[in-house]
């Protein structure tokens, strides 16, 4: 997996060099766990490490400066970046807690979206990045913020930002959450910020609830389930399947 570093000038290279170095040695011990327990078995082509303008201005025009391309994920390891776009999330509502929440974020929590990117490459999810189809979008997404926490994270760290994502749901709900999880993503990229993200935060926390309540904290169990109905021919959707459909009804 290529480390390439897509900078406009030495400057900016050199300001975040130290961060990366940090998380290109935090990435050798969680790509381990991965391709041992996780079926990691092919590694993406490489990591793109960018300033947050350029991901998401010249490589892509998602608001959100990590994604994935194909075989190349695209991250910036800017925190100052992440901490005010996570603010923005709040849309101006005053909520002191999760401002100051985001507004300190932890290098551990952004180095745990690096783990996110490298998650979905595994091969325990049976769908691919180019397939049409979109009825199982929000497991992955959401096995991809949960397992890389859950790895990553302390638990402090782990129950602090369920409780922020928790709260950000019921914020929000009822402005952007008249779809099913389902339908994943369905009009986010042509959304704002925060309707993009509500999708995310419910997909974590409808797997969360998988794992650690219907599963007894067994993932390996949830994957089993969720490879089943994909078999069996998806005859159903995969919330209904999962008995999520209403998780997050009022």
């Amino acid at each position: 997996m290529k480390q390439i570093y897509a900078f406009e000038s030495k400057a900016d290279y050199e300001k975040y060099q130290d961060i990366i170095e940090r998380f290109q040695n935090k990435l050798v011990a969680y790509q381990q766990v991965l391709e041992r327990n996780y079926a990691l078995n092919d590694l993406p082509k490489a990591i793109v490490w960018t300033t947050g303008e350029l991901a998401t201005s010249t490589f892509s025009e998602i608001p959100i400066p990590a994604f994935t391309n194909k075989d190349v994920i695209y991250i910036s390891p800017d925190i100052r970046y992440w901490r005010n776009l996570f603010v923005q999330q709040l849309e101006g509502r005053e909520h002191p807690r999760i401002k100051a929440f985001y507004e300190n974020l932890s290098e551990e929590h952004i180095f745990a979206i690096v783990g996110h990117e490298l998650m979905h490459h595994s091969d325990l999810f049976v769908d691919e990045f180019d397939d049409d189809r979109e009825d199982s979008i929000w497991f992955e997404e959401g096995m991809c913020e949960y397992l890389p926490r859950k790895l990553i994270l302390d638990e402090i760290a782990f129950n602090e930002i369920t409780n922020v994502e928790s709260e950000l749901v019921e914020m929000f709900k009822d402005t952007y959450g008249d779809h099913s999880i389902d339908a994943f993503g369905e009009a986010s990229y042509q959304g704002s910020l925060t309707s993009i993200m509500l999708d995310y935060w419910r997909s974590f926390l409808a797997v969360k609830y998988l794992v650690e309540e219907k599963a007894n904290h067994d993932v390996k169990q949830v994957f089993k389930a969720y490879q089943e109905w994909h078999t069996n021919g998806r005859k159903e959707p995969l919330s209904v399947y999962f008995g999520v459909q209403t998780l997050f009804d009022s």
